[in-house]
């Protein structure tokens, strides 16, 4: 019988992509599924911080296994931001994508340096117990929006050894190797064993 796993989230990208990369590995059930509608609030200062306080809020509430992950995008000439704030960069309401592209644009106008990294992490609960899974993919961010696949700043980030961004690679190729792919493929070694 395959494992239940509730996925604490309400990004239907996210969810989409994850259950793309998970497959028949585990049945995944989204927050609707589970009749949670709360925006569980992601303030803690780390993507893994984050990640623990919305799975930790399912498992408390519904005693049920679950994940949360947190991504951020991670710049080296702007010492590691946006990070933790990458869904909120540009401030404002609501996570909007194009003003975060646009703001990380123009802080980076004139910076040699362009060198990022997507960082994911996982917080799995099973059974009350809390694991941490990683995922990091480096490349850099161009200098203007290359692609239509994706979401966030998939049309800015270059993956190493790629030539096309994530949104011209197309989801299919990106679930392969992106950095929640990568700590998603963490996650299901550790279900399998």
């Amino acid at each position: 019988m395959k494992r239940k796993l509730v996925f604490a989230t309400n990004n239907a990208h996210k969810l989409e992509e994850i259950a793309a990369i998970l497959g028949d590995k585990v049945e995944l059930l989204s927050l609707n599924d589970i009749d949670c509608h709360t925006d569980i609030p992601e303030t803690a200062e780390t993507l893994e911080g984050n990640a623990l306080l919305k799975s930790s809020f399912i498992y408390r509430n519904y005693q049920l296994d679950c994940f949360a992950d947190d991504t951020g995008l991670e710049v080296e000439a702007l010492n590691g931001a946006p990070g933790v704030y990458s869904a909120r960069y540009a401030e404002g309401e609501g996570h909007d994508a194009q003003a975060n592209m646009r703001k990380l644009l123009h802080e980076l106008e004139g910076k040699e340096n362009r060198k990022a990294q997507f960082r994911t992490a996982i917080s799995l609960i099973l059974d009350g117990k809390e694991y941490l899974f990683e995922g990091v993919i480096k490349g850099e961010i161009i200098k203007e929006k290359r692609g239509d696949s994706g979401f966030g700043y998939d049309p800015i980030f270059k993956p190493e050894g790629y030539e096309q961004t994530f949104a011209e690679l197309g989801n299919e190729t990106k679930n392969k190797i992106s950095h929640r792919a990568l700590a998603v493929q963490k996650l299901c070694e550790f279900l399998q064993r």
